[in-house]
């Protein structure tokens, strides 16, 4: 299993570099950095200093959309990051979250998505696409990023298959990891790929401590922010064709203020129970993350991607270099 951690860009900017800094050392492969350019800090310009400050490291969104900005720019921009940072570029996108809701706007289709994944990579190696009737190039751009589709739905987890080089799953239960992966399986399988080689990122909080509450509470907005998409499911899907797993706890959810987005001790996560926190997140002692790491292992997890946003995010670094990474090295 490989690791990486995903930036909140809400510090300073020298923290950010030192956090990235501090994880390489450590041994974790990958740096990822939320894009919601409303509530924090605009990734671009950051992920070119994470690019001046890393010598190894891949980096990427963790994640961003197709709408935001036009699909075009977004090529341009990882064309350009992948040249300053010697080819090390990964592009997270989805359909959109936090970045679309605070301007009141919806997420993107998954067929919207699935056009912007193809664009983008014709665009970043550097081949013509048409672009709205009109023959268009990027004639410097020397090589695609891979591409890593988020998504918790059976149609967009079959468009991963089909199209993606690795998925993104917001939460840490391998039972609902391995049901993920099946629709993936077969949108792969369908488009004559070999699922196998498709990566496969479970993302979440992690707290490394023996007291259980103090855990809890710094890790529970996570959910919080899963329920955002568990609510669109619900909406698209039939109950009997969604896990209960995933979508009975937000029965008592209310509004959610987006300016309190990923905030520990938001009052968004008020209505996430114990035991939803635990099967999201990973908490206890060092053991009780080596022994949910092997179990996401088992359920196809290839990458686990921290979101290092809880407090103590050195300590956290500290902790996982020391008690967790050795028992994955080869």
């Amino acid at each position: 299993m490989q690791f990486g951690i995903t930036i909140k860009p809400d510090m300073p900017v020298e923290r950010i570099m030192g956090l990235t800094r501090q994880a390489e050392a450590a041994g974790f492969q990958y740096g990822w950095i939320f894009d919601s350019h409303v509530l924090w800090l605009e990734p671009y310009p950051l992920l070119t200093l994470m690019a001046a400050n890393t010598k190894n490291m891949r980096l990427g969104t963790c994640v961003t959309n197709p709408a935001t900005r036009d699909i075009t720019v977004t090529s341009s921009l990882f064309a350009t990051l992948n040249l300053i940072s010697g080819g090390r570029m990964q592009l997270g996108i989805g359909r959109g979250d936090s970045s679309r809701r605070v301007l009141g706007k919806k997420p993107v289709t998954s067929v919207q998505l699935e056009q912007a994944v193809k664009t983008f990579r014709d665009l970043t190696a550097g081949r013509e696409v048409d672009y709205e009737g009109r023959p268009t190039r990027l004639t410097w751009a020397t090589g695609a990023a891979p591409v890593w589709v988020a998504g918790y739905g059976p149609k967009v987890l079959d468009l991963a298959g089909r199209v993606a080089d690795g998925v993104i799953l917001q939460f840490a239960d391998p039972d609902l990891i391995a049901w993920c992966v099946g629709f993936v399986k077969k949108g792969a399988e369908a488009a004559g790929r070999d699922w196998r080689k498709i990566e496969i990122m479970a993302a979440a909080p992690v707290w490394i401590s023996d007291d259980l509450k103090v855990g809890r509470e710094r890790v529970r907005w996570f959910p919080a922010l899963v329920s955002n998409h568990v609510v669109d499911l619900v909406s698209k899907y039939k109950p009997e064709e969604l896990p209960p797993a995933l979508t009975s706890y937000i029965r008592n959810k209310g509004q959610y203020d987006y300016l309190h987005h990923c905030e520990v001790d938001s009052s968004n996560a008020e209505f996430v129970s114990d035991e939803v926190t635990d099967r999201f997140c990973l908490l206890g002692p060092a053991e009780a993350h080596i022994e949910k790491l092997r179990a996401l292992g088992r359920a196809g997890v290839t990458q686990f991607n921290i979101y290092l946003m809880c407090g103590d995010e050195e300590d956290t670094l500290e902790k996982y270099k020391r008690e967790v990474l050795p028992a994955f090295r080869k």
